[in-house]
């Protein structure tokens, strides 16, 4: 298993003229072989969000997704940005990232786990076996 992480700035989008510089980390593990963290590194602490790793190439090109998150490619301040827009109870967010550190990110990614080979990553007997309870857990 291996995995990929690359530390860059978000831009929290406030209103306005209004924003504020986010420090983040994407990381992908290839044991998770169809998902992405976004880890946030905020004065109250780290906050991770865990989305598709689908959701987040297929919006550096198009809108998509519903929801908790969305990704579309937009243009800010002159340069090509990919906006996200996480949604909680507790509130939700506007971020901008770089589209070239989104793209760099996601071409480590596929060098780990190649579009197409996730399946290949996922021992589907052991998940069975952990989803149905082979009769060895402790739990009860």
């Amino acid at each position: 298993m291996s995995s990929v992480s690359t530390g860059l700035t978000l831009r929290l989008v406030l209103g306005g003229d209004a924003d504020v510089l986010v420090p983040a980390t994407l990381a992908y593990d290839s044991a998770s072989p169809f998902a992405v963290s976004t880890v946030f590194h905020t004065s109250e602490g780290d906050v991770t969000w865990v989305f598709g790793r689908d959701l987040l190439e297929d919006g550096i090109t198009a809108p998509c997704g519903q929801g908790d998150v969305a990704v579309w490619p937009s243009q800010s301040q002159g340069r090509r940005v990919v906006c996200i827009s996480l949604a909680s109870p507790s509130g939700s967010a506007l971020l901008e990232a770089a589209q070239e550190d989104v793209v760099e990110f996601l071409d480590a990614t596929f060098v780990v786990t190649p579009m197409g080979t996730e399946m290949d990553a996922i021992d589907l007997d052991a998940e069975l076996a952990e989803l149905l309870g082979d009769g060895t857990s402790s739990h009860h």
